[in-house]
């Protein structure tokens, strides 16, 4: 005999219609309700730490006990539901959606991000370099796989990066990865999940690795990988051939005789414009002919300015070179396109880890693997549901850019700041409610969105 769900009392707004798309993975009521309420406290406005107690509204230290934090800690780390589904369910609805579909003049993105977290007994923690504080520090790294153009980016799949000292046997142990394998595993996973893209792009900590490009090309992909300046060829010390000499061996006599260098104009967001050079260069057996071309971009092609020069390994061919024929799987690219490729990457540099961090990304209070790898998963469905409400506002202009979240009779505006005079009579409650909520936390999603569009990159 068949039973009817009890019904889930309703998210705010949109949110609702968001999170009913994943109902059917839920078996139970109580999780349907944690992953409402645990969506709509990390998409609420941050004014603290978004822990549990935060995220259920309680207070950050008496409010451990409340029934409200307990019942999302159950949620995150006992109850039974399956995160991979969950994310599967994310990926499906935006490769469905027209407005966030993937590609072929897309990328796909490998990224890793390390957050400070503190405590031996906690899943995936140690001693480790953490890009963003640039130091080795205690902390968690995870390994990100995103799919980007130029106007919307999001993540695919996460898997935290585990330390050698985790395991029995160090790095010798089996079951032990390397941030470079766990990147290749995503990779086929996107593959899998029928992601498609111009190239994959990352920067030289994953460009550096022959064996990683190696496996891209092993399956089908294209790519665009930085490399150190300093990556040198197959010779000892002083007699080592790098990515910068290449640059100067291609010749630079001024802009009346550019000599290899050409012209790459950027055209940017606000609608501003940056002049780079670039250049196909010569690295040991990489050549412009070769499976793999070494090409060189620059403000300066002079001085090599090093914020400001990319140094790329792509196997995306050159126009009208040898590789440029009917049976290469990847269409040619030439210097404008390679820039424009890994061009890409910058915005989600720029934006990315200051979005995870409003959503709550690093201030999760768990332990297991389990509840972090589910945190995260939740975060990526916040992060999707954002773009989700952006793209299904009303539009009058460009659909390739939704309009900017403005004020109406209805919007109050900032938290506390009504948005004219005529609000300050606006009634916010329609009585006292049974129990603490969240407030509505839609304008958040809308925000959020706006302040990533601003940030992206060249057309």
């Amino acid at each position: 005999m068949l039973v009817a769900r009890v019904a889930c009392p309703e998210a705010a707004g949109p949110l609702e219609d968001y999170a009913a798309r994943f109902d059917e993975l839920f078996s139970r009521l109580a999780q349907r309700r944690g992953f409402r309420e645990y969506l709509t406290g990390l998409l609420a406005p941050r004014d603290r730490n978004k822990t549990l107690t935060g995220l259920a509204g309680a207070e950050p230290v008496e409010g451990a006990q409340h029934a409200a934090v307990q019942r999302l800690q159950y949620f995150l780390s006992e109850s039974r539901w399956d995160s991979e589904r969950v994310n599967s369910r994310r990926l499906e609805l935006l490769l469905s959606d027209p407005a966030t579909a993937p590609h072929a003049d897309g990328v796909l993105v490998i990224d890793d991000s390390g957050d400070r977290k503190d405590g031996r007994a906690t899943a995936h923690v140690g001693r480790q370099w953490l890009g963003r504080y640039g130091k080795t520090d205690s902390g968690i790294v995870t390994v990100t796989t995103l799919w980007a153009d130029e106007r919307v980016y999001y993540p695919l799949h996460t898997e935290p990066y585990t330390p050698a000292s985790h395991f029995p046997k160090g790095r010798n142990d089996s079951d032990f990865r390397t941030k470079l394998r766990i990147a290749a595993d995503l990779v086929a996973k996107a593959q899998e999940a029928g992601v498609v893209c111009r190239a994959v792009v990352a920067d030289c900590f994953y460009g550096d690795h022959d064996d990683l490009r190696a496996e891209l090309r092993q399956g089908g992909w294209g790519f665009v990988m930085a490399l150190k300046p300093s990556r040198g060829t197959w010779q000892y010390q002083a007699e080592a051939y790098t990515p910068k000499d290449a640059a100067a061996a291609v010749g630079w006599n001024g802009l009346d005789d550019p000599g290899g260098w050409s012209q790459v104009q950027r055209v940017f967001r606000d609608g501003h414009t940056e002049t780079w050079w670039a250049a196909d260069a010569s690295l040991g057996w990489w050549g412009p002919d070769g499976h793999t071309r070494l090409v060189i971009a620059t403000t300066d092609p002079e001085t090599l300015p090093d914020k400001a020069t990319w140094y790329l390994a792509t196997n995306l061919p050159r126009p009208g070179g040898p590789h440029d024929a009917p049976g290469n799987p990847h269409e040619a690219a030439d210097l404008a396109e390679v820039v424009r490729l890994y061009g890409i990457r910058h915005w989600i540099e720029q934006s990315y880890k200051q979005v995870k961090d409003e959503l709550g990304w690093a201030d999760f209070q768990v332990r297991s693997a389990t509840a972090i790898h589910r945190h995260q998963t939740l975060v990526n469905c916040a992060f999707s549901f954002c773009w989700n409400t952006w793209f299904d506002q009303p539009s009058t202009g460009d659909s390739l850019n939704a309009p900017s979240p403005g004020p109406s009779a209805d919007d109050p505006g900032e938290r506390g700041h009504p948005t004219s005079p005529a609000d300050t009579t606006f009634l916010l409650a329609q009585g006292p409610t049974r129990r603490p909520v969240l407030a509505d936390p839609m304008a958040t999603a809308a925000a959020l969105v706006e302040s990533m569009v601003r940030q992206a990159p060249a057309r």
